[in-house]
């Protein structure tokens, strides 16, 4: 990867983090919704994926940060997929949206290129 594209890319991630943390707070209903039920406080939890989405977007920023919150994105990723999975399972709506089934399914695979794109942040950067 260049290092024009590592940082379109870089500033591609935070903008959608900060963006999605951003409607944690609001939208919270939809992501409400999504919580497995053994999940204590679900709207706290929402709450909390925010400031970590928003914390980790920023985080790409600076290059003091950026390994570190390459790798908080990677494990909100990895704690985010049971909701993503209970949603597919359960064939939860998006708030009021009902979504077609293959769709919540296909949204699996996606938390892996999230990991992906996020993990090319959590190694040294191109010179």
């Amino acid at each position: 990867m260049t290092r024009r594209t590592y940082a379109i890319s870089r500033w591609l991630l935070t903008l959608f983090m900060v963006g999605s943390g951003i409607n944690h707070f609001a939208s919270p209903e939809p992501y409400v919704g999504m919580m497995p039920g053994a999940l204590p406080a679900p709207l706290a939890l929402v709450y909390v994926s925010g400031v970590a989405e928003i914390l980790g977007g920023l985080g790409l920023i600076l290059p003091a940060t950026r390994r570190l919150a390459a790798w908080g994105l990677i494990a909100l990723f990895v704690a985010i997929f049971p909701a993503n999975l209970n949603m597919a399972i359960h064939h939860l709506p998006l708030g009021t949206r009902e979504l077609p089934g293959w769709l919540l399914w296909a949204r699996l695979p996606l938390q892996l290129a999230l990991i992906w794109w996020a993990s090319s942040f959590a190694r040294r950067a191109p010179r």
